[in-house]
């Protein structure tokens, strides 16, 4: 089982694309929605330009996701402010 190593303080997820976060340059990113009833949609973008969309995904209410990615790339959520995230390493 993988074990949670923690790189850097919990953030709130930015909630648009010109604030987003890469997070200290991280490559794992752990990701949680505190709300009790709202779905998020997470993005992860090239840069804070917005011009190059990576991909999107849900992240539901009380749910926890790790993401992977390159160290550059920036990630934002599409409204809210209960979306939490912070660089983490796992470990085996």
């Amino acid at each position: 089982m993988p074990r949670l190593q923690i790189k850097g303080t919990q953030i709130t997820i930015p909630n648009s694309v010109g604030a987003a976060s890469n997070f200290g340059n991280a490559t794992c990113v752990r990701l949680v929605n505190n709300s009790n009833s709202t779905g998020r949609t997470v993005t992860v973008a090239e840069d804070n330009s917005g011009s190059t969309t990576i991909g999107t995904f849900s992240l539901l209410s009380g749910q926890t996701e790790y993401l992977e990615k390159n160290p550059t790339d920036v990630v934002y959520v599409g409204g809210g402010t209960d979306c939490l995230g912070a660089k983490v390493g796992l470990t085996g």
